[in-house]
């Protein structure tokens, strides 16, 4: 026992060195989480100032009832849109008008016909023939690009032509 006590006193110089050291390091430690721990206070801070009071966790779920009702909005303008996309594609979106003379013995191109089609080709041709002692106009119904009625040349070609629009 004496031995060893004789051998602790020998090393006693190196024990407090070692010892003194591991102080150092556990100092600088304590001061690297200390200068962590401001720097995160500091960013907690800056997260909720402004708050009056408020807990993260309310402002949180307020935020997400927030984003609930702007998902429920979205959802109800996208219903509204296809909605609308199904009233458009039966508003006339295809156009096309050809002017021609009908009879030789007038002298301009006075007579017309007008395709006035939808999405799915659906719609009429309106024709108006001109002559020298009377005018007549008249409609023809077109559904899906088909006429039950037969339709002129000048007729054909516009609603071709307004199907290709």
């Amino acid at each position: 026992m004496g031995n060893l006590s004789f051998n602790l006193n020998d090393y006693m110089t190196y024990i407090a060195i070692v010892l003194s050291i591991i102080v150092l390091i556990l100092i600088i430690l304590i001061y690297v989480l200390f200068r962590g721990l401001n720097s995160l206070e500091r960013k907690y801070k800056k997260l909720t100032r402004g708050l009056n009071n408020k807990n993260l966790e309310e402002i949180i779920h307020g935020y997400m009832d927030k984003v609930d009702e702007s998902l429920e909005i979205s959802n109800k303008t996208k219903e509204q849109l296809q909605l609308a996309e199904k009233r458009i594609n039966n508003c006339i979106q295809k156009v096309s008008i050809v002017r021609y003379k009908a009879f030789d013995d007038v002298g301009s191109d006075l007579s017309f016909s007008i395709a006035l089609l939808d999405a799915n080709n659906n719609g009429i041709v309106v024709t108006g023939i001109f002559g020298r002692n009377d005018s007549t106009t008249y409609a023809k119904p077109i559904d899906k690009g088909i006429s039950r009625y037969d339709l002129s040349e000048e007729e054909e070609r516009v609603l071709k032509d307004a199907m290709n629009k």
